[in-house]
């Protein structure tokens, strides 16, 4: 790794992200406070603050924790050498000489000891205080920290919008790059790339960034619950998502603000929830519920252990603009809608949701980013008819560019209702018996969009041309007018009376 080590965050800080720890102050920013008239005669003002620390001991080693300005008169200096390496062997990060009463200037020896050993030395006049330089380093820290707060705060927010567009987590992703100013990945335990926003760091760091996230991804033991690398200048990060889900958020970022662990602390709250199956059926029973299908049992013995509803909608659905669905997004859908029961489809397939059907006729609702078709409730035994009314609907509302369509039952009103079932079924297989099933569905929905054939051909995903061609096969095969109206309405009603 570089010579670097890794560091492993503290199991499960991620999912309760603690306010940014406050920021070190550059050095450069003390001096450049005109009031203090401080110098820097050795080292670079590259050095970051963390406190400031007085002490006129010989030795202040044991005494200090790294990161100071080192405050100090030279009241015991008598081995300059041995004074600084001392510092830098404790950490600090500069030392401040005070010159007047000890000393009327810095002596040669300090300065020669500070160039030597990379030590920051800045020259402290005989009317600057040393308590105004610490209360001028607190001052600074607070700017900082406020800075920082804010900034976190501006994440967060834009995080928590990103949560509420239509793909969430794409879009939490996409932001939490900007916010970092890197690269953010979802990724599988097996290391499977899911999602991705932010510039393509080089291979290597790739490489890297992989081996980390093996480190916190689920396995045969536990790991921890995130780990922290560096390679070269670039800071590595991997955090597994809260639930048990086998996933990883992994960070590659050039920046280091304090403030980053937590604003990833937050992307890693909302992309646990985002990802989080839905519970509303218990897994084990729909695993048993498909195992006794499987072996031959009924759908009817088996709808107790998929929740016990008596009636199911089953909800055909699409990305809109046809973007590409994943497992992610699926299951999103799938909690929106009140069901784990979700079938991914394969290809150009539509996702397809089994719903328990809502108390007093509730009604499924447009769910952001999607184009939806819902059958109408159905036992388990009918479940085959549901799934082709929700996908009609769902080719209505692909044609009409409506967000939700919901199949229309002709059964039971208007005139429809004066005519037995049985007879009205007879009627329609006698009609439509020389058309083929995809013929006479292309005939369904070309009648129901009133003979358009661009919307017919975007309903059913094909040429408008093979639209063409099929109606004009039907026509043939029916010894029918299209266009008379009387044709067209008798058609209509034996289609939609076709089981």
């Amino acid at each position: 790794m570089d010579g670097s080590s890794m560091s492993q965050i503290p199991p499960g800080s991620p999912l309760s992200p603690a306010p940014p720890p406050t920021p070190p102050v550059p050095l450069a920013e003390l001096l450049a406070r005109e009031e203090l008239g401080l110098r820097l005669i050795a080292g670079s003002a590259d050095a970051e603050l963390l406190w400031v620390h007085t002490s006129e001991m010989a030795d202040p080693y044991p005494y200090l924790l790294g990161g100071e300005l080192l405050l100090t008169a030279g009241v015991q200096l008598t081995d300059p050498d041995t004074f600084v390496a001392r510092l830098v062997e404790a950490g600090a990060a500069a030392l401040g000489f005070g010159v007047t009463p000890v000393f009327d200037t810095v002596p040669r020896g300090l300065v020669e000891a500070c160039e030597r050993h990379g030590l920051p030395l800045v020259e402290v006049g005989p009317g600057t205080p040393f308590t105004a330089i610490a209360r001028a380093v607190w001052r600074l820290m607070a700017e900082a920290r406020l800075r920082e707060l804010r900034r976190v705060t501006r994440a967060q927010q834009a995080l928590a919008s990103a949560a509420a567009r239509p793909d969430p987590v794409p879009a939490v992703l996409r932001q939490l790059a900007v916010q970092l100013g890197g690269r953010a990945v979802l990724l599988t335990a097996q290391g499977e790339e899911l999602h991705a926003s932010g510039r393509l760091p080089a291979p290597d760091v790739r490489a890297a960034l992989a081996r980390l996230v093996r480190v916190v991804a689920a396995g045969e033991r536990p790991g921890p619950a995130s780990a922290g690398d560096t390679l070269r200048e670039t800071r590595l990060s991997a955090y597994a998502l809260g639930g048990g889900q086998g996933l990883v958020l992994a960070l590659a970022t050039d920046r280091r603000e304090a403030g980053d662990h937590t604003i990833a602390g937050v992307a890693v709250v909302l992309l646990s929830l985002l990802a989080a199956p839905h519970q509303g059926a218990d897994a084990a029973g729909r695993s048993a519920a498909l195992v006794r299908l499987l072996l031959g049992a009924g759908p009817q013995d088996v709808a107790p252990l998929l929740g016990g509803a008596e009636e199911w909608t089953v909800v055909h659905a699409r990305r809109s603009g046809d973007r590409p669905v994943d497992p992610l997004t699926t299951g999103a859908l799938g909690a929106a809608l009140g069901s784990a029961l979700v079938d991914a489809g394969r290809g150009g397939d539509a996702v397809r949701v089994l719903v328990p059907a809502l108390p007093g006729g509730g009604r499924i609702t447009p769910q952001p980013g999607w184009v939806l078709g819902a059958s109408a409730p159905a036992a388990l035994p009918a479940l085959a008819d549901a799934d082709r009314q929700a996908a009609r609907a769902l080719g209505r509302a692909v044609a009409t560019r409506t967000p939700l369509a919901h199949h229309r039952d002709p059964a039971g009103t208007g005139l429809a209702a004066l005519v037995p079932a049985d007879r009205a079924e007879a009627h329609a297989r006698a009609l439509l018996a020389p058309l083929t099933e995809p013929l006479a569905e292309t005939l369904r929905c070309w009648l129901s969009l009133h003979g358009s054939w661009d919307r017919t051909a975007a309903a059913l995903r094909i040429h408008r041309n093979t639209v063409r061609q099929r109606i004009t096969r039907c026509a043939a095969l029916l010894d029918a007018d299209l266009d008379d109206m009387d044709v067209r309405t008798e058609l209509w009603f034996a289609l939609r009376n076709l089981r």
